[in-house]
This record gives C-alpha cells, sequence and structure tokens, in this order.
C-alpha cells in the first residue's frame, strides 16, 4: 500500500515543470520587500518549528531576504564537530537515506532502486574508478534542516561537475518510486584527494532547490543548461579544506551523497536508515 501511495504522489513530477518552478522560488526567497519576506521567514519558523537560538543572528527579521535567512550560519558551539583520529564528520544536518557499499559500481537507493556510480558522477568512467567497491552515505535534508554543507574530512580539492538533469523531489517517497532519482535530479560534483584516498560530495538538486553554491566557485547553478561542466583544481593551486570547513550550500532543501574509495572507512552502527543527524556528528571512521 505504501509503494502505491508513493507512486501515485512521484507521478505528477515526470509532467511538472521542475525548472520554472525552481526559477519561480528562486525569485520569490530572494525578495527584499520587509512585510513580504518577514512573513515568509516568520511563517516557514512556526511551521517548522525553527530554533533561532542555534543562528549566530538570532533576529529573523535581520535577514534581507528569506534565501539569506534559509543559508543562516550557525553558531559553532551548536554544532560539535567529532574528533579523534580518522573521524568522518557528517557534512550536514538531515537523515540518513542509505549508507553501504558501492557493490561493483551500483549504489543502492530505496528497496528496488539502485543507480551507477557512473551515472551519478556524470557519465564517466574514469571518475566512478576510484570508487567502484567503495562505500556510500546518503543523507536528505529536509526544508527544515541547516543548509550549509561541510567537509566531512580533510582534504584537497582535485575536481567539480556540474551535471544538468531534472529536479524531482527527493523526499524519501519519491526515492522509493522514481528509479535512479539521484542520477537523474541535476547535481554538483565536488571531488577530493584525502589521505584515506579519493572522496566525492554530491549535492544533489531537487524541485524548488533555485541554486547551489560552493565556498570555491560561489552560484554553480542556476543556470541549468544542457551541457555537463568541469573544471579541475591543479596540485599548485587547488583549495584544501579541514574536516569541518563549509564547502558549500543548498537554498532550498535537498540530498547530500559522500563517496570513499575501498577499504577506506567504516560506518558507524550508531546511525541507519531513517536516523537523524546533525552536522559535525561522527558518521564513520577511516580503515587506515
Amino acid at each position: 500500500m505504501m509503494l502505491l501511495i508513493d507512486y501515485l504522489k512521484a507521478w505528477p513530477q515526470y509532467v511538472m515543470p521542475g525548472h520554472l518552478l525552481s526559477r519561480l522560488m528562486y525569485a520569490l526567497t530572494r525578495v527584499r520587500i520587509r512585510a513580504f519576506k518577514n512573513l515568509f521567514i516568520d511563517t516557514f519558523i512556526r511551521l517548522y518549528k525553527v530554533d533561532m537560538q542555534e543562528a549566530v543572528e538570532q533576529n529573523p527579521h535581520a535577514y534581507e531576504h528569506f534565501n539569506a535567512f534559509f543559508t543562516r550560519a550557525l553558531r559553532p558551539e551548536a554544532r560539535p564537530l567529532a574528533d579523534g583520529a580518522g573521524a568522518i564528520a557528517c557534512p550536514v544536518d538531515g537523515s540518513v537515506s542509505q549508507t553501504g557499499t558501492i557493490a561493483d559500481g551500483s549504489i543502492f537507493q530505496a528497496k528496488g532502486h539502485s543507480y551507477s556510480t557512473e551515472e551519478l558522477l556524470g557519465g564517466s568512467r574514469e571518475r566512478a574508478a576510484p570508487f567502484h567497491n567503495g562505500s556510500f552515505a546518503t543523507l536528505y535534508l529536509a526544508p527544515s534542516n541547516y543548509h550549509r554543507i561541510h567537509m566531512p574530512f580533510d582534504g584537497r580539492l582535485t575536481g567539480m561537475v556540474h551535471v544538468p538533469g531534472r529536479l524531482f523531489s527527493v523526499s524519501p517517497a519519491t526515492a522509493r518510486a522514481i528509479p535512479q532519482l539521484f542520477a537523474r535530479n541535476e547535481r554538483v560534483v565536488a571531488l577530493f584527494e584525502t589521505d584515506v584516498g579519493p572522496m566525492a560530495v554530491v549535492m544533489v538538486g531537487a524541485v524548488f532547490v533555485a541554486s547551489i553554491e560552493t565556498v570555491w566557485a560561489r552560484q554553480v547553478t542556476p543556470p541549468a543548461g544542457r551541457i555537463i561542466r568541469q573544471w579541475s583544481y591543479p596540485e599548485n593551486e587547488a583549495p584544501c579544506f579541514a574536516r569541518g570547513d563549509e564547502i558549500g550550500r543548498f537554498n532550498m532543501g535537498s540530498t547530500v551523497i559522500v563517496l570513499f574509495g575501498p577499504d577506506a572507512v567504516n560506518w558507524t552502527s550508531e546511525i541507519g536508515h531513517g536516523s537523524g543527524v546533525c552536522m559535525g556528528q561522527l558518521l564513520g571512521k577511516t580503515q587506515r
């Protein structure tokens, strides 16, 4: 019965103009008219029970528009960072969709659905090869969550890929109903080299996710376009990030997928499907 309900919820998304709706949301969330943006923010806080005591700026009306409020910075003490040698920190607030092994290049999405690492990373066999038989963690951000993305582990940026695509919802119900969801939606892939090998942080767009930003390239999307865009960062020019550093943000909610190579990490047994997580908490430990 649940699966039937999921399909009924999902099928209108095939004909819904996802990019148009997201561009409209982009405009609405940047309106600076005081009465409008304050009502928008106040309504959101009430509906989602947002705790403004965690924010650096605790006055909701001090934000210039809704998106500034939505991507607000938190006080460092609000999100303690996992420490200790080999600790993998959760990059976002949200809930665990799935964790596991990338079995022969296939990543588990939900019951009955998987997708390939190659598809997720933009159709490149070369980009996918280092993650063959590696590990993945899929983390879902609800609208109420903190929407900045942080570094799971120390690393050096080696490349970035913007993969245009659809903008389906990424809710758990949609993940159960739409095959290869995360390899079909628009996404930004950040590739890093770490002491335990390659790491990818994949920022997956969704309907109403009107923009994805990184700290090194600023706004990557929009524009959406139709062509895969790639950037490479030579070793002598590449930015390095420490565990917990901010690396990007979603302007509205979505999903982050973290990939490691084989024999690199073990996810902690304390998290599993549906577990709530906060940015900075222990997600796993390195094996090396």
